[in-house]
């Protein structure tokens, strides 16, 4: 009798035991079920975030997708909004329509890459010749435009983490260029630090010289070119 009793409590315990393992497993299951589910991220810009210059039409918006899937192991699906010659008042439109402010609302990361434009236009149309009043004058609307950008975003998602990538130099061999651009990012900067998750990453320090090797025109990067902005924004931020 005694032998029959210690048998059933043993059997007991050992089926305790496996339905305490097997509960443990199907919560490991689950965690590990959203831990791959997929992750959206939102990108607004212009040409450059589009991928003009690139031949394979990926630009570092379908570069970045790729690198955090294998390098981060993540699984992450990208709604690419850049559009090309868009400047900043545009992105203010963008992010008032009803379908991209759902997107943003349900976004696990968002990326801001405008300005280029800006610059141009408010210096005539292109940069060959400097108008430093004109230039000015469009700083102060393009980070007017900016504010509101980053502040319908907030309205939309109040915690989802911001990238902003600052502007480059396309004329790296003019000092003339790089005090502008060094001071347009500089004043994005301030901006941006007066948000809370949101990530400044300077792309000025990846075309330090011009060539063929790196651009597709005077303004576009090539694939490799693309790279660098994509690798840059990995190092940056741990996805």
């Amino acid at each position: 009798m005694k032998n029959t009793i210690t048998y059933a409590s043993a059997l007991i315990v050992v089926s305790l035991i496996g339905v305490g393992f097997y509960s443990g497993y199907q919560e490991e299951s689950k965690t590990n079920v959203l831990d791959h589910s997929p992750k959206t991220m939102v990108t607004l810009g212009d040409s450059l975030t589009y991928g003009v210059g690139d031949n394979s039409g990926e630009g570092y918006v379908e570069n970045l997708e790729k690198l955090i899937q294998e390098e981060k192991n993540a699984n992450i699906k990208v709604k690419n909004y850049g559009i090309p010659g868009q400047e900043s008042d545009g992105v203010v439109k963008q992010v008032k329509l009803t379908n991209i402010q759902e997107d943003i609302r349900n976004a696990d990361y968002i990326i801001l890459f405008i300005g280029t434009n800006d610059l141009i236009q408010s210096n005539g149309g292109d940069l060959k010749g400097i108008n430093e009043e004109k230039i000015k004058e469009g700083a102060i609307e393009y980070e007017k435009n900016v504010q509101e950008i980053l502040k319908t975003i907030r309205q939309e998602n109040k915690d989802v983490p911001i990238l902003f990538l600052g502007l480059y130099n396309s004329y790296p061999d003019s000092a003339e260029h790089e005090n502008i651009i060094v001071e347009w990012n500089e004043n994005s900067q301030r901006l941006v630090d007066g948000f809370k998750r949101i990530k400044f990453i300077s792309t000025n320090d990846l075309f330090k010289e011009k060539s063929k090797e790196y651009f597709s025109d005077s303004l576009h990067p090539n694939a490799k070119g693309y790279d660098l902005i994509t690798e840059k924004i990995i190092d940056e931020y741990d996805f």
